[in-house]
């Protein structure tokens, strides 16, 4: 863990790469938690997966976890790492899901899940995304996460 500590004001003045070199080990160590977290026994869910894995977005929401979890504590812990994971995975399963809605092809400059694997996977492979984000949290009682997450 990095000893950087931001102060709001500090992060408004800095681009979104150079807040991503200040937590770069957190990030690097979320990454391989989050791909761990989506392994699946299934071999076309864990192709899939390895899919989405490799072909991640921005990060952003995961970087605001990490970040506040530094900015309230300066303790990054195993369950900021889960939080972080579930809330890639929300969001991960909810765009799986809009590219089906959306009938879209394209996805951060890939091809979608629906647009390779068809729309009843990709529904599928939504819920998987959605159901292994919940049993994330439930599996380690951390249902504040879920309830902090829920919230209209």
């Amino acid at each position: 863990m990095s000893d950087f500590r931001p102060s709001l004001a500090y992060l408004f003045i800095y681009s979104m790469e150079e807040i991503k070199q200040l937590i770069g080990k957190e990030l690097h160590d979320f990454e391989g938690k989050f791909a761990e977290a989506v392994k699946s026994h299934v071999p076309l869910l864990d192709r899939i997966m390895h899919y989405i894995v490799k072909r991640k977005g921005k990060q952003i929401r995961p970087m605001f976890v990490l970040l506040s979890a530094r900015l309230f504590s300066n303790n990054i812990t195993e369950n900021t790492y889960r939080a972080a994971a579930l809330v890639e995975l929300l969001h991960t399963a909810t765009l799986v899901h809009d590219d089906v809605v959306d009938d879209s092809l394209e996805r951060r400059g890939f091809f979608s899940i629906n647009a390779l694997w068809k729309n009843k996977i990709a529904v599928l492979v939504g819920d998987y995304l959605l159901s292994k984000g919940l049993l994330l949290s439930v599996t380690n009682k951390e249902f504040r996460s879920l309830e902090i997450l829920s919230r209209p």
